[in-house]
């Protein structure tokens, strides 16, 4: 018992009590993250659409995203943190039953779209909650955490949508909507605003002064180029490499053999990987995690067997780690604090973005040139990834102490 209260507190300590509120809501909001996982199956089966129509509408919800990462990242800095969370978490289970029941093409359409907004819409403003509650030394740790907790909830949530789907779709869409609904009473009952006293000035701003700051703000705009094409190397996961496994005779089963051993790394190694990340240099960590998805995913060119591909799932979710738990470190670290919204905006739209680039320039690679082309540019990404991270650490570093000297 001394031994887990101990653990409990190593784990705990130096977070503050909000934040603790936004990581169970966090889990709570994934763990019934149903809908996405099986929009395509939804739209096919129980609605009668082809896979080029089911495909569309899920391009839609990545538009949708995309353009929430963008607009939530603004209206963050403007409104506050606490009550872009709530419009979100608030929203959403609105919109989420409504694309349960809504039949026509156009409806769907809409619906698909508007639940990628307002699903995604609070990403930035908890993003810049945590730098606000959390001094730099610490976010590693709390951004990792709050990492694990996703994919916590979304190794669970799949398997009990499958549940929910044997009786009948709608319940998907119910049961999401109620856990984001409670994600959102939580940040209601624990969650104060804390946006910073001296962030006021720069929310007054015109919305072309603030994203001329953007514009000329080329280590975040070099960071977020690069977390396009390491998103874009991570989309082949999920886009060519169950195409690839297949071509070699395995079946769909155990391409989701190979893909559950990224979700038990993320579980069993993510808050280890989070307690210790406060010690990792920013850079060079993020270096090795492109070195690590780059020849990751080049293994693909050598693998023929499950255990094989499975091997290139270790060494890249690995990378995948490293990644996910410095990257919005270090946007936080660049950010002034008057921009804290908008910089984690335009960092999360590169993913929004990488939904469309991978399965498009991934697609294109594989049928014109062929897989182990596709895989030897994922591998040789990798090393670019790596290269442009040590070549950002001096300046961003400059940066970085500077932002800690003016806060």
């Amino acid at each position: 018992m001394q031994r887990l209260q101990t653990a409990i507190v190593r784990l705990t300590e130096g977070l503050p009590r909000a934040f603790w509120f936004l990581w169970a809501g966090t889990i709570v909001n994934r763990l019934g993250g149903f809908v996405l996982p099986f929009l395509t199956l939804y739209l096919t089966t129980d609605r009668g659409f082809s896979v080029g129509q089911a495909a569309l509408m899920v391009s839609l919800f990545g538009a949708g995203s995309f353009t929430a990462a963008l607009v939530g990242g603004e209206l963050t800095d403007r409104l506050g943190r606490r009550p872009v969370v709530l419009a979100s978490l608030f929203i959403a289970p609105v919109v989420t039953v409504g694309l349960g029941v809504v039949r026509p093409v156009a409806l769907i359409a809409v619906g698909t779209a508007l639940l990628g907004f307002f699903v995604d819409l609070y990403r930035p403003a908890v993003s810049a909650a945590v730098a606000d509650l959390v001094p730099p030394e610490g976010r590693p740790r709390a951004y990792g955490y709050l990492y694990w907790a996703i994919n916590l909830g979304a190794a669970v949530a799949p398997v009990a949508a499958g549940l929910l789907a044997q009786r009948a779709y709608l319940l998907l869409f119910v049961g999401d909507a109620v856990t984001t609904f409670v994600f959102g009473l939580i940040v209601l009952a624990g969650v104060p605003e804390t946006r910073p006293a001296q962030a006021s000035h720069g929310s007054r701003e015109s919305l072309r002064a603030r994203l001329d700051v953007i514009r000329r703000e080329p280590l975040l705009l070099a960071f977020t180029g690069l977390a396009l094409l390491f998103g874009t190397v991570y989309m082949q996961g999920h886009v060519t490499l169950p195409v690839e496994m297949q071509s070699h005779g395995l079946t769909a089963a155990d391409y989701g053999l190979a893909v559950a051993v990224n979700g038990a790394l993320i579980v069993v190694l993510g808050l280890p990987a989070s307690n210790s990340a406060s010690r990792w240099p920013r850079f060079p960590a993020l270096a090795a995690a492109g070195v690590l998805l780059g020849l990751g995913f080049g293994l693909n060119a050598l693998a023929t067997t499950l255990p094989g591909y499975a091997l290139a799932v270790v060494i890249w979710t690995l990378g995948e780690i490293l990644g996910a738990t410095v990257a919005p470190s270090v946007v936080a670290d660049l950010a002034p604090v008057a921009y804290r919204g908008l910089y984690q905006g335009v960092f999360g739209a590169a993913w929004g973005l990488a939904f469309f680039t991978g399965p498009v320039v991934g697609g294109w690679v594989y049928d014109r040139f062929g897989p182990d082309a596709l895989w030897g540019a994922c591998f040789l990404t990798g090393l670019v990834l790596s290269t442009g991270y040590l070549a950002m650490a001096r300046p961003a570093r400059r940066r970085m102490l500077r932002e800690e000297g003016t806060a």
